[in-house]
């Protein structure tokens, strides 16, 4: 009983410390609209600076709490709010999103560029210097002690705050309809700025106090708002209470798995899982209509021609072969992710681009993938190819399963759940057996992955496997192409649209959701199955959630209904990279950011730069001249790249300055061009003011009695 109870005082403690993380996200969620995925990132950040100040610069606790709750955390939640959310406040609810996820990779980047990971930084708990006190046979610290204490004040005030004063009551209508509040004579913005002040101060205590009881790691702490998520959920997102029941479920279910789970090589991860797999149950047990996507800007998706599609896939493996030709073996291994990721990445096409289906766990798929075409896949055989995109599509077909509940953030919610589940428990499961088969996934450590067999070809050396990875991207993006101009891509652009229109009109929901599910896992499974090729050997760090933030913002950025998006996604991401990182190791870290940099910049291209790259570049396309002799210069620099009598970065340099170049020359012409056939054209001048701006044309009269017929 004695055990009982100290396992339960442990575990109201971490409850108390994930209510008011929760907390936090209630706050920021009922006032605003915006689910923060940054918010344990915030705490996190807080917990290092207080670090910082207490044990780094030994300041005293009291100023280094006030600067730190005081000063530093309303200034952040003020940056946020202002720079940040801002200008895509009129958005919709999946760019919000994006923007947050980008903030939580930004900031654990921040964290690892100033704090290197690879040095302790114990903190030690407040009141250290005092003995605990006793509740009957359970000792408690005074620690403990503070943190529900704080828990309790931290509910009492939001619930005053929220439902018997007139800031909160603003805060709370600001969400619902800002035009409507403002003709109230409230101020939306300044009820924004106080709800992210505050659920930013919400996020450092809770840093702050759980930090002294784990690991002062960026990523851990981060992520240690799972548990916040499921206590938020249990909360329904709208009720402070709720939310705290949650908390108290989670932490005393984590405290007692800790204490009675039985010690054997399966069951350790269940305990690190638990929140998650709460999660995921409690996005299932607890459906209401604000767990669903609520607003959505919706951006029609472009039908690729056969022809551009079938010059983009040359272009792709004509990209491969001149890679694989002219770098050496270590970059061979360095800069051939970029054809792997590049098929992960297009797996978000047919997922999130035509279907609408946000998933946070693409790369863990690509992890199944890998896992299984290395156990598989031993000596090269093909078909074991096929068991990786196979095992990885069923795995995303049981993914599809929720997805029939929720949309939107939500089912963000639920797939970054799977990928934590999969990151802190299956993936580092030993070898066990199922019926007699032995089943293996990365035995606690790493797997060797070997090459393919290809009409009696052994694939094993860089070269190879970046040409055979360029070609399985460029039929893949055929594939997508092909889905897109087809009966079923149709389809998807309509449940995209409208789940509901998509059932009245006789569509199946499960179905389609399943398939689609389905298809962007195989296609993610093929892409780990080709990144494990290349690597050589992989780990289940390489498959992790955070590990596959980069991946996602890339893919969003890039514009999810492009086809050509996984070539940039994955030339964005592993070329300009690694590229800056050679020239100068000293950039590793700010190289790290540029992602989440360019995720934040979302708010200024919403549709993606892909398409305007394809636009930028199409006058060289059309242009003979400028493409023929773009076609020249490349062939001829790449026949002196192989003769040695250039080096790669002048390749490099040249190939692009003259394609710049080439691509502002053709653009020129075709401007004179078209001022050539079109010297009379006028510039367009809205109904309203013709007779004014314009003189007034006999035929105007014809035009405007139709238009009045037609309406």
């Amino acid at each position: 009983m004695e055990q009982f109870l100290t396992f339960g005082i442990v575990g109201l403690s971490t409850a108390a410390i994930y209510a008011v993380i929760g907390s936090g996200l209630v706050l920021t969620y009922t006032t605003t609209g915006v689910f923060n995925f940054a918010h344990g990132a915030a705490g996190m950040l807080s917990a290092f600076t207080y670090w910082q100040f207490t044990v780094g610069w030994g300041w005293p606790v009291p100023v280094a709490l006030a600067v730190v709750l005081l000063v530093l955390a309303p200034a952040f939640g003020l940056f946020v709010e202002r720079v940040i959310l801002r200008p895509v406040q009129a958005l919709g609810e999946a760019e919000r999103l994006v923007m947050t996820v980008a903030l939580l990779s930004g900031l654990i980047g921040v964290a690892r560029w100033i704090w290197d990971p690879n040095v302790p930084r114990p903190l030690p708990v407040f009141f250290a210097d005092r003995a605990p006190f006793h509740i009957g046979p359970v000792a408690v610290t005074w620690h403990q002690a503070l943190t529900m204490a704080v828990a309790v004040a931290v509910a009492v005030g939001l619930r005053i705050l929220l439902y018997r004063t007139r800031a909160g009551a603003e805060m709370r209508a600001t969400v619902d309809d800002r035009a409507l509040v403002g003709l109230t004579g409230a101020d939306p913005v300044r009820a924004n700025k106080v709800a992210w002040i505050l659920g930013t101060q919400l996020a450092a205590i809770g840093g702050i106090l759980i930090a002294p009881t784990v690991q002062l790691d960026a990523a851990q702490l981060s992520l240690l708002i799972v548990s916040a998520y499921t206590a938020a959920v249990f909360g329904r997102l709208r009720s402070v209470p709720l939310t705290f029941i949650g908390a108290v479920v989670i932490g005393c279910t984590e405290s007692f798995l800790t204490g009675y789970l039985p010690q054997n090589d399966y069951l350790p991860g269940l305990r690190l899982a638990a929140p998650a797999l709460l999660l995921f149950l409690a996005l299932l047990a607890f459906p209401h209509r604000r767990l669903r996507g609520r607003d959505r800007r919706l951006a029609p998706v472009p039908i690729p021609t056969v022809r551009g599609t079938l010059v983009f896939a040359a272009a792709t493996i004509a990209f491969g072969v001149v890679l694989a030709s002219v770098l050496g073996e270590a970059d061979l291994i360095t800069y051939g992710a970029i054809f792997s990721l590049g098929v992960v990445a297009l797996s978000y096409v047919p997922l999130a681009g035509y279907a609408g289906q946000i998933s946070l766990c693409q790369l863990s798929m690509a992890g199944i993938g890998a896992v299984v075409w290395a156990h598989f896949g031993v000596h090269g055989q093909l078909w074991a190819l096929g068991a990786a995109i196979g095992v990885s599509a069923v795995a995303g077909a049981l993914i599809a399963l929720p997805a029939l509940r929720l949309s939107g953030v939500y089912l963000a919610l639920g797939t970054a759940a799977f990928a934590v589940v999969l990151d802190r428990w299956i993936f580092s499961l030993p070898a066990f057996h199922v019926l007699g088969v032995k089943v293996a996934l990365f035995d606690q450590g790493s797997v060797e992955v070997a090459g393919p067999r290809l009409f009696g070809l052994h694939l094993d050396s860089g070269t190879d496997l970046m040409v055979f990875a360029a070609v399985c991207l460029a039929l893949a993006s055929l594939g997508v192409a092909a889905l897109r101009r087809g009966r079923f891509g149709r389809r998807l652009i309509a449940l995209r649209d409208s789940e509901a229109a998509y059932a009245t009109l006789g569509g199946n929901l499960l179905t389609a959701k399943v398939l689609v599910f389905a298809l962007a896992s195989g296609i993610a499974g093929l892409g780990g199955a080709l990144y494990g090729m290349q690597q050589r050997s992989v780990t289940a760090e390489q498959f992790s959630l955070i590990s596959g933030l980069p991946i996602f913002l890339v893919a969003v950025i890039g514009g999810l209904g492009a086809v050509g998006n996984g070539l940039f996604t994955g030339t964005a991401l592993v070329g300009p990279t690694n590229a800056l990182v050679t020239v100068a190791s000293s950039l590793q870290n700010p190289v790290a950011l540029l992602p989440a940099l360019a995720g934040m910049g979302l708010g200024h291209n919403p549709d993606g730069i892909a398409s305007r790259f394809r636009r930028q570049w199409e006058p060289v396309a059309r242009d003979r001249i400028a493409l023929t002799a773009l076609i020249c210069w490349l062939a001829t620099a790449w026949l002196l790249r192989l003769g040695d009598l250039i080096s790669g970065w002048t390749f490099l340099w040249g190939a692009l300055a003259v394609a710049v170049a080439l691509r502002l020359w053709a653009a020129a012409r075709q401007t004179r061009t078209q001022a050539r056939t079109r010297p009379s054209a006028e510039p367009e001048i809205p109904v309203e003011w013709w007779g004014v701006r314009r003189a007034w044309r006999s035929e105007d009269g014809e035009v405007l009695a139709r238009g009045v017929t037609a309406s």
